[in-house]
């Protein structure tokens, strides 16, 4: 177990190194990098919707600081359910700031909270993405090494 885990990082895209292992450890690796990709593929989504959300967050901002007081609106609860209000004081806005946790903050602190977080999300974001590719690379090269073998193998018998 233990040379799996300790090859599957040395490995790192080395095609000689891979040449030199065995049937059932090119097929861990190959599973577990898949596995990996995977994880990081739905990592890659969630930040794509929490960008998303964080960019329709700011746009309600922006037209929110230029509706007058006293304007009659529809507040949403959740994504589906609204409740009729009326814009008291547009200058303070409540940021959910995680875990269910609301900071008051003035418009521009609240505009300036969602670019932060949008920088930080597009970053991490391409972090992710190389390390991504990185992971499928080895994965395919893993898999192209172990249908060699088993290539070989097969021709052998």
């Amino acid at each position: 177990m233990a040379s799996r885990g300790g090859g599957g990082g040395a490995v790192a895209g080395r095609i000689p190194e891979l040449e030199k292992m065995s049937v059932e450890q090119l097929k861990a690796i190959k599973e577990q990098t898949d596995l990996e990709v995977n994880l990081l593929q739905d990592s890659l989504t969630n930040i794509r919707t929490a960008t998303t959300r964080l960019d329709l967050a700011s746009i309600a901002l922006q037209d929110l600081s230029i509706r007058p007081q006293g304007k009659k609106m529809l507040v949403p609860l959740t994504a589906s359910l609204y409740v009729p209000g009326t814009l008291d004081d547009a200058e303070k806005v409540l940021v959910d700031v995680g875990t269910g946790y609301f900071i008051e903050k003035t418009m521009e602190e609240g505009k300036d909270y969602c670019e932060r977080k949008i920088n930080l999300l597009k970053s991490n974001y391409d972090q992710l993405l190389e390390v991504a590719s990185k992971k499928k690379n080895i994965a395919d090269e893993a898999g192209m090494v172990l249908q060699a073998k088993l290539k070989q193998l097969s021709a052998a018998s």
